[in-house]
């Protein structure tokens, strides 16, 4: 793919690295820089040599305890202990480097451990930029003085400028083009039962990523196939019940994690028969393009969560006004380049992984933050980079679809909750059609529905709902169905904010790869007021950790969704495996009621009519933000929706009132009570 660039770059690429190479022999540095620029220049040696493994093909002969060394050396800096003394912590780089430059250095060594992947993939122009630009740097310290701090920064900021408008063009690229193929043929033309292929991804491989492949070369083909068909009937489910036209599109993005290869190669399979053609790309390893410590695309099991958190913000070290702008540029042309693989954009297929030990990071005051200023920035820019999006993949005409599998990380049980976990993905469609039903009948008669916590759980808050115009042929809610979001089991709806007040408390909860203690937010008119949680002994640690992490920088986010989850037999299954804290939201907001706050979930779909099954039309989409799209579209959306779920046994009562006063009790101390839902219960009776 990268051959005739390769030839083009390869003499700079060659003068680079030999002047990497001879700064481990220099004395032109002084400490304690010196140890940096000698411990950073000897793992660009070893990308070198896995660069030259990889053109001759020796990767291919290797063994797989050859490979496994081969790997760990590449990580071993960031793994454990070792990271107490890497110059990849922020905190030890303040610690060994001083104030004045520990945030830019960890930063550099940061972006450069992205040598790896492009090492895989053989992208010399990649790796060749970084030489040069860690090599400046490394002039600049050899006569070190007042100028210099402002002379890295400087080279630090215009390296990303300036270089900003290959890296987002190639980016988008890698989202919409099946040529770019590199995880595909790995996928569909390795040997799967030869765990050596795992190696080949460039991604940090561990015990999960090798057991989940045994795991299922074990399957018989046809439990494969079954898993497989399941995830991409979800997808095609979700154009139809949608009523888009997917004979019109050509590319499904596959985003996965690695291990699960052997069920990606029969969806392959099953995606071409929908005349859809692969695009599975690599989750952003350079801090322009990454979101915060979130991982979008195709990854492995991360060799340290403390480091990707410590690094979420590293686009502080050169985010400003005109940076900013700029990218918004380049993001548009990229996307008016690529405009005709934008409009066959059928969506993302994807299948997410859960079982890692639950990660409750440190709040490093060491690690780059954003300032305010920046903060604002880093929040209108994804306003306006989605409005960019919109305008080429619009959110109407295309779907996706979202399923979960447990990782042997799991525990002892790992193969038991798998099968139950398919088990969970395949529920009755037709009893959860009637169930839901009923509970959306019983909804749609209210003016709002009160939700109150149990024992410890201090949520007390009233939820508004729209008011219907025409019952017999409208609801509020949706009955969610095994499609884009599997497994069944909820009905929610876009909730009024006038009106909507009260409390959300969970005592412990899992979001976006974080654990939240004692979470509160309290919401006035819809909105968040306040908020704050438990995680550390200082309130406004606490406070930053919420803002920084659930509201995105922002001051504030309006409760987007409202929902009631029915899929009880998922909820036992986390109690009796007690794996609670472990299941991803996706299934995690099945097993309780759950409040989303950001975007509703028919974000820049609103236009679009939905149908229940019983033939009403889905009418409340919109809320007071969402309605500003029509006047004001920069104010209407925010870009985020997380789901916060009250698991059944902290739940107290779920009541809709009607506005005579009239209450119909739904749930009462975490049972349906509610006529027609009563088999929900069945499952606790026989857990």
């Amino acid at each position: 793919m990268f051959k005739e660039q390769n030839e083009e770059i390869k003499e700079r690429y060659e003068l680079a690295m030999n002047r990497v190479a001879d700064i481990i022999n220099e004395d032109s540095v002084k400490e304690p820089f010196k140890d940096y620029f000698e411990k950073v220049a000897s793992f660009i040696l070893q990308i070198k040599e896995l660069v030259e493994m990889v053109e001759s093909s020796q990767l291919a002969k290797k063994s797989m305890n050859e490979l496994k060394v081969l790997n760990e050396s590449l990580y071993e800096d960031i793994i454990l202990e070792n990271y107490n003394v890497s110059y990849a912590n922020p905190e030890y780089s303040m610690k060994t480097l001083g104030e004045k430059y520990a945030k830019l250095l960890s930063f550099l060594y940061a972006e450069i451990r992205g040598m790896i992947p492009y090492a895989y993939e053989s992208r010399l122009f990649d790796i060749t930029i970084y030489l040069e630009l860690f090599v400046e740097i490394y002039n600049y310290f050899e006569e070190e003085n007042e100028h210099t701090y402002k002379d890295v920064k400087s080279a630090i900021y215009y390296f990303v400028s300036d270089y900003s408008e290959i890296t987002v063009k190639y980016r988008i690229r890698e989202a919409l083009d099946p040529e770019l193929s590199f995880a595909t043929d790995i996928i569909m033309n390795e040997d799967l039962t030869d765990l050596r292929y795992l190696y080949s991804f460039g991604e940090y491989i561990t015990e999960n990523e090798i057991a989940i492949a045994t795991y299922l070369n074990n399957l018989d083909e046809s439990a494969i196939e079954a898993m497989a068909k399941t995830y991409v009937e979800g997808f095609r489910k979700g154009f139809e019940l949608a009523r888009i036209d997917l004979s019109k599109k050509t590319t499904v993005n596959i985003r996965y994690s690695v291990g699960f290869e052997r069920i990606v190669r029969v969806a392959i399979k099953e995606f071409e028969r929908l005349n859809l053609k692969p695009v599975i790309y690599r989750a952003a390893v350079a801090s322009i393009h990454k979101n915060q410590h979130h991982k979008i695309g195709y990854y492995s099991t991360s060799p340290n969560k403390q480091y990707d958190y410590d690094h979420r913000f590293d686009d502080a070290i050169y985010l400003d006004k005109a940076f900013t702008e700029q990218k918004l540029v380049y993001l548009r042309k990229a996307y008016d380049e690529y405009k005709e693989l934008a409009k066959g954009y059928a969506g993302p297929a994807v299948m997410e992984t859960f079982g890692e030990r639950p990660f409750a990071p440190i709040n490093k005051p060491e690690a780059a933050k954003l300032e305010d200023k920046q903060q604002k920035l880093a929040v209108n820019y994804r306003r306006d980079a989605s409005l960019i999006i919109e305008d080429y993949i619009k959110s109407s005409e295309y779907s996706f679809t979202i399923i979960a599998y447990p990782i042997p990380e799991i525990g002892e049980y790992f193969e038991e909750i798998f099968n139950e976990t398919v088990k969970i993905n395949t529920l009755d469609y037709q009893m959860y059609k009637e169930i839901q039903q009923s509970i959306i009948d019983a909804l749609d008669q209210g003016e709002y529905v009160h939700i109150l916590g149990s024992g410890k759980n201090m949520t007390d808050i009233k939820v508004k709902l729209h008011e219907l115009q025409n019952p017999e042929k409208e609801s509020n809610f949706e009955n969610c169905l095994a499609d884009v979001n599997i497994p069944v089991g909820e009905v929610f709806t876009s909730p009024m904010l006038t009106g909507t007040n009260g409390i959300l408390h969970v005592s412990k909860v899992y979001l976006n790869e974080l654990e939240y203690k004692e979470l509160y937010l309290t919401f006035e008119d819809g909105k968040i007021k306040e908020y704050t949680c438990g995680n550390f002994g200082d309130e406004e640690a606490n406070r930053n950790f919420v803002k920084e992490n659930l509201m995105y920088n922002r001051d504030t986010l309006p409760l987007g969704e409202f929902a009631i989850g029915t899929n009880t037999t998922a909820y036992v299954m986390a109690r009796k495996y007690d794996i609670a804290d472990k299941l991803p939201i996706l299934i995690a907001e099945k097993t309780g009621p759950h409040f989303a706050v950001g975007d509703t979930c028919y974000r820049m779909s609103e236009e679009n009519k939905i149908y229940n099954p019983d033939g009403k039309e889905i009418v409340a989409k919109d809320n007071e933000c969402s309605i500003l799209r029509k006047t004001e579209i920069e104010k209407a959306y925010f870009n985020c929706h997380t789901d916060i779920t009250i698991p059944y046994d902290e739940l107290g009562e779920i009541s809709v009132y009607n506005h005579n006063g009239d209450k119909t009790v739904i749930i009462k101390d975490g049972k349906f009570v509610l006529t027609g839902t009563e088999r929900l219960n069945e499952v606790f009776e026989n857990a």
